[in-house]
């Protein structure tokens, strides 16, 4: 094969690659606007307090880790909490404190019961939106955050934001 046919098929084989990397990028970029979508009522903590997400005891506080950032407070809908993973429905509205004080949506959260998963026999984590969970060893869950309403340059996925801090 001469060097220009071999060029010619590396030319043909990145393109497919990037092709298909940007399609991907496209088909997330469309999942998290519906997931945007079926979130937007939930900038008004009233409405997530309506829908059935509360403040939980023993995790009712701001989340903060010194050095790497903060979470803010997790509203949970805990009639969510099973093995069941629905993107558009996630079983917890993240908010971090405002500059005044108010709560600002700044991400959702994806939570599974590790018990609950690893009876049913799951061979692999949960996962959404092409993204796999992990383990929260101080909840027992795993989780998964996705920071759709507040910028994290650590990562649309990262568990800390360090643009978040608490009071």
């Amino acid at each position: 094969m001469s060097k220009k046919n071999t060029l010619m098929i590396v030319a043909i084989a990145l393109l497919i690659l990037v092709s298909a990397i940007g399609a991907a990028a496209g088909d997330l970029e469309a999942e998290l606007a519906q997931v945007r979508a079926a979130t937007a009522r939930f900038h008004n903590v009233n409405a997530a307090l309506a829908a059935g997400h509360h403040l939980v005891p023993g995790i009712d506080y701001c989340w903060e880790e010194p050095g790497v950032g903060g979470m803010g407070y997790h509203y949970v809908n805990t009639s969510e909490l099973d093995t069941h993973v629905d993107a558009l429905h996630p079983e917890t509205m993240v908010y971090a404190p405002g500059p005044n004080g108010q709560l600002q949506l700044g991400a959702v959260e994806y939570v599974v019961p590790a018990p609950a998963w690893d009876a049913e026999g799951h061979e692999d984590l949960p996962s959404v939106l092409g993204q796999r969970f992990h383990y929260s060893a101080k909840t027992d869950k795993y989780i998964l955050h996705a920071w759709i309403w507040r910028h994290n340059p650590a990562g649309m996925f990262e568990d800390w934001n360090p643009n978040v801090s608490c009071p």
